[in-house]
């Protein structure tokens, strides 16, 4: 995933384009932060971000350690460098939270989720979206006469492409679970 949006100066012009071209870099940033698995918690994490009216463009919670009680936050957000600056450093003050690592900064990650696509349709609409299916490494995990729902594992940009090209197949559903990260090697 790009941190970058939109640059400082665009050179895009469009009498429709309010962007003022003087505004700051858009971010995006992906956060890993290390939580207490208790009641609350979580809703502490999101009212930090609802108070200020921080974006989330993608949010992942689980336990990752049973026995210490930890469980991990991903979220994907953006905003000006200062505003994820001051994210991070918000978060880092929360009592509950234990460690905050921006993915994005810290060198290179490997970033996945997973989306199950309902597509409906008959006739040359099933035969493309299987072939399409297999050219994107979905899998096909329940059919009826009239649909299929695949699954697939990839970037959040492989799920986006395939979503645009299910569309005119008959695309009638997506469940997605957000973006799973982790930072490669040895840290």
């Amino acid at each position: 995933m790009s941190p970058l949006k939109i640059k400082k100066g665009s050179s895009r012009h469009s009498a429709y384009d309010l962007r003022d071209p003087n505004a700051e870099l858009i971010e995006t940033h992906t956060l890993a932060v290390s939580v207490d698995n208790e009641s609350g918690v979580l809703a502490r994490v999101i009212g930090l971000f609802s108070a200020r009216g921080y974006n989330i463009d993608s949010l992942t919670v689980a336990e990752v350690d049973h026995l210490g009680h930890r469980s991990r936050i991903t979220v994907v957000t953006s905003g000006t460098p200062q505003v994820i600056t001051q994210i991070k450093a918000q978060l880092e003050r929360m009592v509950v939270v234990h460690e905050v690592h921006d993915l994005t900064v810290e060198g290179p990650s490997v970033q996945r989720e997973l989306a199950l696509f309902k597509v409906q349709g008959k006739g040359e609409h099933r035969i493309e979206a299987l072939r399409l299916a297999e050219i994107f490494r979905a899998n096909v995990v329940d059919s009826t006469l009239e649909s299929f729902i695949f699954e697939m594992t990839g970037t959040p940009e492989k799920v986006d492409a395939f979503a645009v090209l299910m569309q005119p197949l008959g695309l009638a559903e997506v469940a997605r679970t957000g973006v799973a990260a982790l930072a490669r090697g040895i840290r």
